[in-house]
């Protein structure tokens, strides 16, 4: 790889990861839902650059937004444990989608892929959620403690809700937006 093929990675994976810290900012609940847990379509960039590029791009995006989102919005006496969780759940849900795209180049891999992506990051980001996240939240915020009762059925009526409606709504926008990108991202694969 030449070098201005490296400048050239450099700057599309950092404009995707600005794209995405803007896609992060503009989110909203469901309503049923616990109002905390609100969809953003930041994932979206950071597919495009795992799709592109490699799995690593896309975490790097998925790392970069979430470095910016604690930079700019972020509570610096705390562990930004909230921004952490969104790193994890986004790179479990682009990873599948990236690797199986990759492979195989069609809408076919991509929508499997984030079948895949949805399935993973509902059940680990409930099991994580649980035994991780909601006691990281206690501890390092000062958060009243919940009951072991009360915390299973944020997760199981909350959070497992909440990342399935989230995977299929940003598959379903992915994949449209897909159709239109195959010839785009095909040529930039081939160059990246």
């Amino acid at each position: 790889m030449g070098k201005n093929s490296k400048v050239q990675k450099m700057v599309i994976i950092a404009v995707l990861s600005s794209i995405a810290y803007l896609l992060m900012m503009l989110n909203f609940p469901l309503p049923g839902l616990p109002p905390f847990l609100k969809i953003d379509f930041s994932e979206v960039p950071a597919l495009i650059a795992a799709v592109i590029f490699g799995p690593l791009a896309g975490i790097g995006v998925e790392a970069i937004k979430n470095i910016i989102y604690v930079g700019l919005q972020g509570n610096y006496t705390v562990v930004p444990v909230g921004e952490i969780a969104n790193f994890v759940a986004g790179c479990l849900y682009i990873l599948p989608a990236s690797y199986l795209f990759r492979k195989y180049h069609t809408i076919k891999g991509l929508t499997i892929g984030l079948v895949i992506g949805t399935i993973l990051m509902t059940g680990i980001m409930s099991v994580l959620n649980y035994y991780v996240i909601f006691p990281a939240y206690t501890y390092f915020l000062n958060m009243p403690a919940m009951s072991s009762e009360a915390v299973k059925d944020v997760v199981v009526v909350g959070i497992m809700p909440f990342n399935a409606i989230k995977g299929i709504i940003i598959a379903i926008v992915l994949v449209l937006l897909f159709q239109r990108l195959k010839p785009w991202l095909q040529m930039k694969m081939k160059n990246a």
